[in-house]
């Protein structure tokens, strides 16, 4: 009955009574056809009809004679189809179905206002009712804080060592983005010196393959997995990136290590407090770029917040570890140690570029500044740079990021363009490529992706920002230019005058070896951790008095050369001195030719050895002076080969029945500085 009187009056009204179903396809055209299948999979029974940005004009005559029983529309950033948005509206206000940007849908109602209001900022669905705790009796607080941890034994703890404790908001391998490159290697090197406890959060579990390569290098892994944090991101005075990771678990474990030295990696930590807190990015600097670029109030939010929690955290450290002089002019801080990002140049060596034109970018899109440097390339740069292929390594989901991001379904497409995930190895990247390309137009910190660029010998052609705090000359070590006409125009000269490009190539990888050599890093990171744990050992000249201790421990150390202890007096010879005088350690070394020298004796007491002594010793003489240094040593000594590499020192040559008692011969190395 009540369906007849319906039909009766919708056709007094001249309308059809079958409700029709209206798409609005007010977006990215790939998001459109996502939203219209969806719709016409859920309503498989009406009459479907989608409006386009060009019938925006036409839509209220086209459908009066249309009843509107639903009106999907999608509701992203891009502000030309807001024409049609407005059509959607004043056709059918009362029956829009909204979709945002990662095809969400929700339905526009005025009886929950602030719901829609937040659904059409892109505020992800399953946030947009939740209410801060400080909203009481309304709270709908559902963060889970996990209670359970992991506890992993590593390597045995060495006596006599100094330890150091090193929390992370994540477990550091696999290498998939800079900040697990910087704490691996930081963390390798300390353990030369440091037995190190790590303290990780975690997103899931941790493959054995990935515990690997970090259990030889600490004494001892904790896992807690990380909070899921469910309050509305803007309800909170501090950053909510600091109130992600607050976890009864983690300051219980971290309230209770025993450790010399504690150290907190990133700002977002720093409530958990510690010795030292090492600024990967100053994080108030990146979002007054996004405030500049943007201008909202939510983007003015995150930068005073950011600022006020900062600045008040780097005051409750010890010591603040920043990237660049730049960070540490930020900071205004007396007690802040540059400690600059680095490279492996082991493992990043140069090969010859192959002829062609080709181009690489590598930036995660779980990190948003990449997905706005991905965009600048491609709507900007690319267009204008012709002939050439780009590369694009996206990392883990970038699809996921991408439309959380953007508000559309996926990058745009290109013939010349090759879009990759995660790539475990990108070295094979960089052979292949004739340019790294570093489009960042909001940055902080310093990119590891250019030092990559740089030890490979390709030439980099970047904004200001994708190279701050690096110290590259434009022309002379990278190719750096402000906007994309400037930076297409680089390219291409760069693409066509290989005298050039091979030019800031080279120039570029001897800056990376003079500057941003891991293991040069790690001195500074140990002499750090030295300086808080209270260094023991003291390293001086040589005297008379050290000759006995001296020949007891190369006595005691037959793979050592057995050279008369008194004649070290009469060369360069250092020694290290444990508390009540304890000669625990000797180097001594001469000039063979001016910027040459070598190593003639290196030996550590047995009993005091495993304790970086040796390495100490090492890094000291070659503090000495600048060039080459040669040293032998035993075919059989394969520990203090180790050590010697971990020095910096590489295999040149061989030479033969170089040592007696017994006969063997001695393995050349170099060591250039």
């Amino acid at each position: 009955m009540l369906q007849a009187l319906k039909t009766r009056l919708f056709r007094a009204l001249g309308k059809d009574p079958e409700a029709v179903i209206v798409s609005f396809r007010s977006g990215d055209p790939a998001l459109a056809d996502a939203m219209c299948a969806e719709i016409r999979r859920l309503e498989p029974a009406r009459r479907h009809f989608e409006v386009t940005l060009e019938e925006a004009a036409t839509v209220k005559q086209k459908f009066r004679s249309y009843r509107i029983g639903l009106a999907p529309v999608l509701f992203t950033d891009d502000p030309k189809y807001q024409p049609l948005r407005r059509a959607a509206l004043l056709l059918a206000p009362r029956k829009i179905l909204a979709y945002n940007g990662r095809l969400e849908r929700h339905h526009l109602r005025l009886a929950t206002p602030i719901a829609s209001y937040l659904f059409l900022q892109n505020v992800p669905l399953d946030r947009i009712f939740l209410r801060p705790k400080w909203l009481f009796p309304w709270r709908n607080d559902k963060t889970i804080r996990p209670a359970l941890h992991r506890t992993i034994e590593g390597q045995a703890r060495h006596q006599g060592r100094s330890s150091v404790a090193i929390l992370t908001p994540y477990f550091p391998y696999p290498l998939s983005h800079g900040g697990a490159v910087r704490i691996f290697n930081l963390l390798r090197e300390a353990a030369h010196e440091f037995d190190v406890m790590l303290y990780s959060f975690t997103e899931g579990g941790i493959a054995e393959a990935d515990l690997a390569p970090v259990l030889p290098l600490v004494s001892k892994i904790h896992l807690v997995p990380k909070p899921r944090y469910r309050e509305p991101r803007w309800s909170t005075l501090a950053p909510p990136e600091t109130c992600e990771y607050d976890s009864r678990a983690m300051r219980k474990l971290w309230g209770a290590r025993q450790a010399d030295v504690a150290q907190v990696e990133y700002t977002y930590l720093a409530s958990y407090g510690g010795d030292i807190l090492v600024e990967h990015d100053v994080t108030f600097d990146l979002h007054a770029q996004v405030r500049a670029r943007r201008k909202t109030f939510s983007a003015r939010w995150d930068w005073w917040r950011w600022r006020r929690f900062e600045l008040r955290a780097v005051r409750c450290y010890k010591q603040v570890v920043v990237m660049s002089d730049k960070d540490r002019e930020l900071l205004k801080r007396a007690r802040t140690t540059v400690i600059e990002n680095g490279v492996d140049l082991g493992r990043f060596e140069p090969s010859p570029e192959i002829p062609g034109r080709r181009l690489l970018f590598i930036g995660s899109f779980r990190h948003f500044p990449n997905i706005v440097a991905f965009r600048f390339l491609m709507e900007k740069i690319f267009p204008h740079v012709h002939d050439a292929e780009l590369t694009v390594v996206a990392g883990p989901e970038p699809l996921l990021h991408w439309r959380n991001h953007t508000g559309t379904l996926r990058p745009p497409q290109h013939p010349r363009l090759r879009l990759l995930e995660f790539v475990a190895d990108v070295r094979p990247l960089y052979r292949e490529a004739n340019i790294v390309v570093i489009p960042t137009l909001e940055s902080a910190g310093t990119n590891l992706k250019v030092l990559e660029a740089l030890a490979m010998e390709r030439a980099v052609v970047s904004t200001p920002s994708g190279v701050a705090g690096l110290g590259l000359e434009h022309g002379m070590t990278a190719w750096i230019a402000e906007d994309a006409a400037d930076l297409a125009a680089g390219i291409t000269k760069l693409l066509e005058d290989d005298a050039l490009r091979a030019s800031i190539a080279q120039a570029g990888r001897v800056r990376a070896k003079k500057h941003f050599d891991w293991r040069a890093i790690g001195r500074r990171q140990r002499s750090l951790l030295r300086e808080l744990a209270g260094d023991r050992l003291i390293l001086r000249a040589a005297t008379a008095d050290d000759l006995s201790a001296i020949t007891r421990i190369q006595a005691l150390s037959p793979s050592a050369s057995q050279w008369e202890p008194r004649d070290y007096l009469g060369l360069d010879s250092m020694v290290a001195v444990l508390p009540e005088n304890k000669l625990a350690g000797f180097v001594v070394s001469r000039a063979t030719a001016p910027e040459e020298r070598e190593i003639l004796n290196l030996a550590v007491d047995p009993g005091l050895r495993r304790q970086g002594i040796g390495l100490r010793l090492l890094e000291a003489e070659l503090e000495r002076s600048e060039g080459s240094w040669f040293l032998e040593v035993r075919e059989s000594n394969t520990a203090a080969m180790r050590l010697y590499e971990v020095a910096g020192f590489q295999v040149v040559g061989q030479r033969e029945n170089y040592y007696n008692n017994p006969p063997e011969s001695g393995i050349v190395m170099r060591f250039l500085s």
